[in-house]
């Protein structure tokens, strides 16, 4: 060791090992190196401690990087921003903002790991304060700011920072076509990716990946088959986990079921996600029993089940009418996987009882709800009560609707609906005052609207 420590006691050879295990992450590996810096008289030398600083920062060693800080003797400014880096990777943005104003000077690497630290923990206002101050900004930064903006759900300030960016990478292209993707306007999408193309800008993998997102929410088959061409042109390695993920995904929601069981069954291994997406796709075309088989399939092959996977089985029990196995399903929920039922899940069995006439049954479950249930699980029970003609449980419901939502007008006009159909002209007049009491008016045009599928 000590011969091999002599080869090695090089200041400038150590930030390159520190480097690679920073890369993957080895803090193994990267302690062992540290302690032979130290040992070889090195570890003070500026270079070698800032990518100690970097490395523990990415391990999340937070402690670890302050006290590399704290004891190099030199900092120039890598040392600082790595280490506002690693408070801003661990959310300690408190720590990272005293680092950041006491540095003696700042670079754009500097500017852009504060702004990418406020952004991640959703603080936008402070993020846009501190890049409204940057002199001078790179691409790097506006992809911060529009993948922050994304994140929150403001695709409008994210494209008009985007627009304004004076140069973009595939990297920016990326941030604003995966927020659009993730916020459900996948049309706006796959218009940004076509532009990207027209441009000349070769997507990646991640940028395909949210194309397919995008076209799995609108279901469009053509377009899934275009993707589908167009990714086998490409250099991206259709392998990877998450690619093919994504390809099951969207040949499911789009209709091309054969397709989809194929790039399934031909997977070397399996996860819960393209389970769920198949899951998902034999639901939405009609084929809940194959969708009961195939979750059941995965328990075999020994796949722990979590909440999302519960929601997607209990989803697909519901659309097929599967009352049985959606009962099975929930129980096993929490009585084997200790899954504590979420709302969505409460939501997705009212619905299945609703749907096959099973009102009070329905009622009761939402009662015994030890949550509060959301309205949108009152709202698909009253659905039902109105579609099943029973004015009685209706009352109840719309009753507790309102109490959910007070100020939503809808919620009232429901109610005044109920009593004017049963002749209760009194209780219809007392429904209206209380609305013009509360301030609350109808807007025209805008009703609720509840169906049988």
């Amino acid at each position: 060791m000590k011969q091999s420590e002599y080869a090695l006691s090089d200041k400038y050879t150590y930030p390159l090992l520190i480097k690679v295990c920073s890369n993957e992450l080895r803090l193994k590996e990267g302690e062992i190196v540290h302690g032979s810096a130290i040992r070889c008289g090195v570890s003070d030398d500026v270079y070698v401690g800032s990518s100690l600083i970097s490395f523990y920062g990415k391990c999340k060693e937070i402690l670890s990087a302050r006290k590399v800080f704290d004891e190099i003797p030199e900092r120039n400014v890598v040392s600082w921003t790595a280490m506002v880096a690693g408070y801003a990777s661990v959310g300690d943005l408190e720590n990272a903002k005293r680092v950041f104003e006491r540095m003696p000077e700042r670079n754009l690497p500097s500017w852009n790991a504060m702004i990418s630290g406020l952004g991640k923990a959703g603080d936008l206002s402070g993020a846009k304060k501190v890049f409204d101050e940057m002199v001078e900004r790179n691409v790097v930064s506006f992809t911060v700011m529009i993948d922050g903006y994304a994140k929150v759900g403001d695709m409008a300030s994210a494209r008009a920072l985007f627009d304004e960016a004076p140069e973009k990478d595939v990297v920016a292209w990326s941030a604003l076509i995966s927020g659009y993707s993730r916020n459900e306007q996948p049309n706006e999408a796959v218009k940004i990716f076509f532009e990207m193309v027209s441009m000349n800008v070769k997507p990646d993998e991640f940028i395909m990946v949210s194309l397919m997102s995008a076209c799995s929410q609108l279901g469009n088959s053509d377009l899934a088959k275009w993707v589908d061409s167009y990714l086998s042109q490409t250099s991206i390695d259709t392998r990877q986990a998450h690619v093919l993920a994504a390809l099951i995904d969207m040949h499911a929601k789009c209709g091309n079921m054969e397709k989809a069981v194929k790039l399934f069954e031909d997977m070397p291994s399996r996860d819960l996600i393209p389970c769920c997406s198949l899951i998902q796709g034999l639901s939405i075309h009609g084929r809940g029993v194959e969708a009961v088989e195939l979750f059941n399939r995965m328990l075999d092959e020994g796949l722990i089940p979590d909440t999302v996977a519960f929601t997607v089985i209990l989803t697909a029990c519901s659309r097929g009418g599967l009352i049985e196995d959606g009962w099975h399903f929930f129980d096993t929920m929490k009585n084997k996987y200790s899954v504590v039922p979420s709302p969505n899940h409460y939501a997705c069995m009212v619905d299945l009882l609703s749907r096959a006439g099973q009102l009070r049954a329905a009622y009761d479950l939402l009662k015994s709800m030890p949550l509060k249930p959301h309205a949108c699980a009152w709202g698909a029970l009253l659905g039902a009560c109105k579609l099943h003609g029973d004015v009685e449980l209706r009352e109840e419901v719309a009753n507790r609707l309102l109490e959910l939502e007070p100020e939503k007008a809808g919620s009232y006009v429901l109610l005044s609906n109920i009593y004017a159909s049963a002749n209760q002209w009194l209780d219809v007049s007392i429904v209206r005052d209380e609305m013009k009491e509360r301030g609350i008016r109808k807007i025209p045009g805008c009703s609720y609207i509840f169906t049988e599928a």
